[in-house]
């Protein structure tokens, strides 16, 4: 999110943006320097180490895997925090580069796919559990896909759901949480693998709607 040439048809729109917090944060990184490029970056390394953690959680077993989703939680929401700020200071800051377009995307399209995979490797001893991530981030490129191609074709870039970006998140951080409790009590992460569930058939749900979307726009275009 660095930088937005069409703002209303390019930029998700996120509630969070209007709160002060992220805004007087903003205002701090940009005053120490911080560029929204460098934040976007970050994003993509917070992503990494989700995944990363999500993988090892499934060498552990019992309690021992839970500080692993634990930590996967935190990174998945550092990763959408990332996401927030680097807009503030792009748009709102005025800090935007030439590039920004690229680093608008591109990380997201990096970030998706590590923490979703790093999922699946973290249910993979359940059936079918590392398809399911594969599936899963495969999905969330196809969502991504269908939105910017709308934009290719002169229509607004469409951000619905039932499980875009910031629904999915939500979704793996509920599921970290709920399967590290899974963990402490013995048994299986079967809550990341419902997650994981939800998010390809949310996803898929979500490629649908964004596409009959485009279509039915480009009449009156």
């Amino acid at each position: 999110m660095a930088i937005y040439r069409s703002l209303n048809t390019s930029r998700r729109p996120l509630k969070t943006r209007e709160h002060r917090w992220p805004r007087a944060l903003a205002r701090r990184l940009a005053a120490a320097g911080i560029r929204p490029n460098s934040v976007s970056a970050a994003s993509v390394a917070f992503a990494a180490a989700a995944g990363i953690f999500l993988a090892l959680s499934r060498e552990k077993s019992g309690d021992t895997c839970g500080p692993f989703l634990l930590a996967a939680a935190v990174c998945v929401q550092a990763r959408l925090l990332c996401n927030l700020i680097d807009g503030l200071l792009a748009v709102e800051g005025g800090l935007g580069s030439p590039a920004g377009e690229i680093w608008n995307d591109l990380p997201d399209r990096i970030a998706d796919p590590l923490i979703l995979v790093g999922a699946g490797l973290a249910v993979r001893g359940l059936p079918g559990g590392l398809t399911l991530g594969w599936v899963a981030a495969l999905l969330a490129l196809l969502t991504a896909y269908v939105r910017v191609l709308g934009g290719s074709v002169g229509v607004p870039q469409s951000f619905a759901g039932p499980m875009a970006k910031p629904h999915r998140m939500f979704a793996i951080t509920v599921g970290c949480v709920g399967s590290a409790v899974e963990g402490a009590l013995g048994r299986s992460p079967w809550i990341l693998y419902l997650a994981l569930t939800v998010i390809v058939i949310g996803a898929a749900a979500t490629a649908v709607r964004r596409t009959v979307k485009i279509v039915r726009q480009l009449p009156t275009r």
